[in-house]
């Protein structure tokens, strides 16, 4: 089988998406699967390159996701007539997914991660006009039938059924986990000792949130916990890190503002950029991780952090009641006092401990081919001769 792959960004962009788009495509090669994988090209990529064993074609869109959606289609066309089958997720890949599937007459699949139908007047800062276009645009996406709708989370596919899409062409696939490298008992203690050491933080309380400053992930609601908590634990001290954040600066900003009219620069440390392959030793030197999230739809800093037996504070928001684990305790999304509180609970000692629940890619994979085969099998039939 051909498996042809369509998304707006790869590695060595990371991302919720990336990471499930690189696992899934890198272990059907393991498969014996052909996959090529189609996406925009990023500053210091190559337009063509094999990632282990992964075919990647970059086009370049002059740095805009929105151009992506016109400028890959004919590449995707060209590509689809060679495939079995097209994967893609949302937003800016799909379109062009789905109309190399309709044209080369070959199935589609997309991953649906979050919905924010209803949502973005919430979840985003854009005026309402800027919400009603995204909302429309999010509306036609879901709406122009594909064959297959993979939902990250039960959650993601209780909004998705919300939509109009038939229960039968939705299904839930959890994301899956590189255990192998969240492996807390496999790093260098070391290594996580001088973390603190060199951030100067030896004697501190440290709580740490993480990731792009998108306005879903929900920072401000950390920053505003942070003199609550500093009343309770004097020594305590945020570390905050942040990706991607040339796209995001107008947020990014927005937050570097809050935590000056707090004025606790005192109480808030801000790191560079954490790479990938560091931070699980980031997350093993802090005490506790903040999840302070909006809207979700699968939660992978929350799995990470469980997976390397820190404590994580997590929101109520979207899918991260279903995926949580382990230690952690649970605030209401968008309150501040209530997240306070429960960073000041970690602090005694006092968290849930329930058994660590795994996301295996092995058992995600299956999933996914099996979706696939089907399709194939069901496409062949339908093109027998009668």
């Amino acid at each position: 089988m051909k498996i042809l792959f369509v998304c707006e960004n790869y590695i060595p962009h990371y991302g919720g998406a990336e990471v499930v788009f690189k696992n899934l495509a890198e272990n059907y090669v393991k498969l014996g699967y052909e996959v090529i994988l189609l996406t925009q090209k990023l500053k210091g990529t190559k337009r063509k390159e094999i990632i282990d064993g992964v075919k990647v074609y970059r086009v370049n869109s002059f740095g805009s996701r929105y151009l992506f959606t016109f400028i890959s289609l004919f590449k995707a066309i060209k590509f689809a007539k060679k495939s079995d089958v097209i994967q893609t997720t949302s937003f800016n890949g799909a379109p062009p997914a789905w109309l190399a599937g309709k044209i080369a007459g070959k199935p589609v699949v997309i991953t649906v991660h979050e919905i924010w139908i209803g949502k973005w007047n919430q979840v985003t800062s854009f005026p309402k006009w800027k919400c009603w276009i995204h909302e429309l645009l999010e509306k036609a996406i879901y709406s122009i039938n594909y064959d297959k709708y993979v939902c990250v989370s039960n959650a993601t596919k209780k909004d998705l059924l919300q939509t109009g899409i038939k229960p039968e062409k939705a299904v839930t696939i959890h994301n899956g986990l590189d255990y192998e490298f969240w492996n807390e008992k496999d790093i260098d203690n070391n290594k996580i000792k001088s973390i603190k050491k060199n951030l100067g933080l030896e004697n501190n309380f440290v709580y740490f949130s993480w990731g792009r400053p998108g306005e879903s992930k929900g920072f401000e609601y950390v920053i505003k916990a942070v003199p609550e908590i500093s009343k309770i634990i004097p020594n305590a001290i945020l570390v905050l890190t942040f990706g991607s954040i040339d796209k995001y600066q107008k947020k990014y900003d927005q937050l570097m503002k809050l935590i000056k009219e707090l004025k606790i620069e005192d109480k808030v440390k801000l790191i560079d950029t954490v790479q990938h392959q560091d931070l699980r030793y980031y997350l093993k030197a802090f005490d506790c991780a903040v999840i302070p999230s909006i809207a979700e739809g699968f939660g992978y800093n929350a799995v990470e952090a469980i997976t390397m037996g820190i404590p994580a504070v997590v929101s109520d928001a979207g899918s991260l009641p279903e995926v949580v684990s382990g230690k952690h305790l649970m605030f209401e999304s968008k309150n501040s006092l209530d997240l306070a509180k429960k960073v000041i609970l970690v602090s005694q000692g006092k968290y849930n401990n329930e058994e660590v629940r795994e996301y295996n890619w092995e058992p995600s994979v299956e999933k996914y081919l099996e979706v696939y085969e089907k399709l194939v099998s069901n496409d062949y039939a339908k093109n027998l001769p009668s």
